[in-house]
């Protein structure tokens, strides 16, 4: 009796096991484990190089650039007259309406793949000289048509011998960290450095690590994450950017992911194949809960925050707002600092009025702007490389 007994609990658990591996393996399998990871190409120092016009060439490092919601909405015109002359326009298929409807992040956008531009440009030799709205700035009451016919840029190269560029090296990290940051205050040297990146008098940037402000900072991106999590129509479009898994992933090249939320390797690939398999776990109830709790513990985990302020809250502000941004981004990679943008209390929909009117009201001045928000600190782990398309994905 007890060897059959005995027997009989062998075979179930082998059963089981044999279950569990199905059921991993299957999981795997879902999560496009075995798939090449072509959206990780841009990031390859040598991906460049295989272009032989210039402006590809650099239109290859812009792709890398901070970009709001990683929708990636440049365009790329070049000139068929000059070939050291190209257009950069906005992507009016990659806006995100709801969370920003007026267009101002997608505007610091495209402002953060100019600066990358003009670095790599000294880099390797051809100096790029911006003039920005050559044709005049949109037309708010037809935005989508004006993006699609006036370009934000008129990029003009030049031929030099190469500079030794410091933040080049840096391009290729990316610019949003999301994990919890070390506790522990920059010095003043570094605080200094950073906020001396500014060159231009109609921008500012202004740390602030002080316990009252921290704390203040904190309760406004958390009421906005709450506001936000609680708008569907918000949390829809964001679902709607999220790629379940590698097969996704390769598809778009754009949007949300795993990693985003700072789950890799092994435990990516379970949580993608469970996504994949039930959608349900990145949408509703679900994704507003993970969104508040993974935002509660990334404002936990942070000494310090950054603002980016501009005279004004005018198109052209904007955009020289993100070519300080990666300004910004690109010195706290070199003095070993992290930053993670967060947007939630300057974001313009009408549930976030309150927030924004307030937030304003408190740290701006002079009837300035405040254009971004960061959180910035030391990690305590690498973050990982987001989807990048193919830059002759943006070529028209």
């Amino acid at each position: 009796m007890k060897k059959v007994v005995k027997k009989t609990m062998l075979i179930i658990l082998l059963s089981l096991g044999l279950l569990i591996t199905l059921v991993f393996a299957s999981l795997l399998l879902l999560s496009g484990v075995f798939e090449q990871q072509k959206y990780l190409d841009p990031w390859s120092k040598e991906y460049f190089s295989q272009f032989d016009d210039p402006r590809i060439q650099l239109a290859a490092h812009g792709l890398l650039a901070g970009n709001g919601h990683n929708m990636q909405p440049w365009i790329i015109k070049l000139d068929k007259e000059n070939p050291m002359v190209f257009y950069l326009y906005s992507d009016s298929k990659r806006m995100t309406g709801e969370v920003d409807p007026f267009s101002r992040q997608m505007m610091v956008t495209q402002g953060a793949f100019l600066e990358y531009v003009k670095i790599a440009g000294d880099y390797l030799g051809y100096p790029a000289e911006v003039e920005l709205f050559p044709q005049g700035v949109f037309d708010e009451m037809d935005l989508i048509k004006s993006m699609q016919s006036t370009p934000v840029a008129k990029i003009t190269l030049s031929k030099t011998s190469p500079l030794e560029t410091p933040l080049y090296d840096y391009l290729f990290m990316t610019d949003t960290n999301r994990s919890p940051y070390k506790n522990q205050q920059l010095t003043m040297d570094q605080v200094n450095e950073l906020e001396a990146v500014n060159t231009n008098t109609d921008t500012v940037v202004k740390i602030y690590q002080d316990p009252t402000n921290i704390e203040k900072l904190k309760t406004y991106i958390m009421n906005s994450v709450i506001i936000e999590a609680n708008t569907d129509r918000v949390m829809k479009e964001t679902e709607i950017i999220f790629r379940s898994n590698e097969f996704k992933k390769n598809q778009y090249r754009y949007g949300f992911s795993v990693e985003g939320q700072g789950t890799t390797g092994l435990m990516g690939h379970i949580i993608q194949g469970l996504v994949t398999l039930f959608p349900s776990m990145n949408s509703g109830e679900a994704a507003t809960n993970n969104f508040i709790k993974s935002s509660q513990i990334s404002i936990d985990n942070t000494s310090a925050y950054a603002m980016i302020f501009t005279k004004d809250n005018s198109i052209i502000s904007q955009v020289e707002s993100g070519m300080l941004y990666s300004n910004l981004v690109l010195t706290a990679h070199k003095l070993g600092i992290v930053m993670q943008p967060m947007s939630q209390p300057l974001e313009e929909y009408p549930e976030m009025n309150i927030p924004y009117t307030s937030i304003h009201t408190d740290y701006a001045y002079n009837g300035s702007s405040i254009q971004m928000l960061l959180r910035l600190g030391l990690p305590e782990k690498e973050a990982p490389f987001s989807m990048r398309q193919d830059v002759m994905e943006i070529i028209e």
